[in-house]
């Protein structure tokens, strides 16, 4: 068993004063660390990350100067945690969509044998509560296409409720990744499978935020769809031309 302050929480910030507190004591009170990225948010979020961070010693915050999408802020906090010795590092959003609770089943997951744990909402016992219709459907339609384009498995794609075995991370140079916004969760998932990694899914249901905005956006919303559509079209043509080669 990992002793539980051997587990790092990332979670990214940008404007979620309302929410922080609680998504952090949630994550300490059950004894894990916390690392709190912000990206310079102008509500005031990065100086209360600190004043918890005075606190509870089970907190630390990570301070960039402005914006610069989801998947920079967790690349920095993925280097810092690993930095810091963490045996496990999780990802996790603030606006508690993602319910503290389940970090606990993430990590059995890990310590069972996955290399990467999901939080999937679309497995059996996971799901959605307070979404529309039409985001429902374009979180399945997005992530079928997702796991087509690559030829992986992994239901949900894009879920940002995950936890990596920190020894395998390096494997997956988060840092190489082109994507900036949601489309990092997709590529991040892709490289473990392309790495032969044990990816494993566990069900969760995701709560719409109650605090602050979405921070998804058309611009983030046509990357992903870009990067997937990329990624799939040189997988095709690779396979095309292997498989041309062989029969010749």
């Amino acid at each position: 068993m990992i002793a539980p302050d051997r587990v790092t929480v990332v979670v990214p910030t940008y404007n979620e004063i309302g929410s922080l507190e609680d998504a952090a004591l949630g994550v300490i009170s059950q004894g894990y660390r916390l690392l709190v990225v912000d990206d310079g948010s102008p509500d005031g979020t990065g100086r209360l990350a600190d004043e918890l961070a005075g606190d509870h010693e089970l907190i630390d915050v990570l301070h960039r100067q402005e914006k610069q999408g989801l998947g920079p802020a967790y690349i920095a906090g993925f280097d810092a945690a690993l930095a810091a010795g963490a045996e496990i590092v999780c990802e996790m959003d603030a606006d508690l969509s993602h319910d503290p609770a389940v970090i606990p089943v993430l990590v059995a997951a890990v310590e069972a044998g996955a290399d990467l744990a999901i939080a999937s909402r679309l497995v059996p016992g996971g799901g959605f509560a307070n979404w529309s219709m039409r985001r429902r459907t374009l979180s399945r339609w997005g992530n079928r296409y997702a796991r087509r384009m690559l030829a992986v498995p992994t239901r949900d794609m894009t879920s940002g409720f995950r936890a990596f075995r920190a020894s395998g991370l390096p494997r997956l140079d988060p840092g190489s990744c082109l994507a900036n916004g949601y489309a990092f969760q997709i590529e991040m998932a892709w490289r473990a499978h392309r790495a032969g990694m044990t990816v494993t899914e566990v069900p969760f249901t995701f709560v719409e935020r109650t605090h602050g905005r979405s921070k998804l956006s058309g611009r983030i919303t046509f990357e992903a769809i870009w990067l997937v559509t990329r990624w799939g079209l040189r997988r095709m043509l690779r396979r095309g031309v292997g498989g041309a080669r062989r029969r010749s």
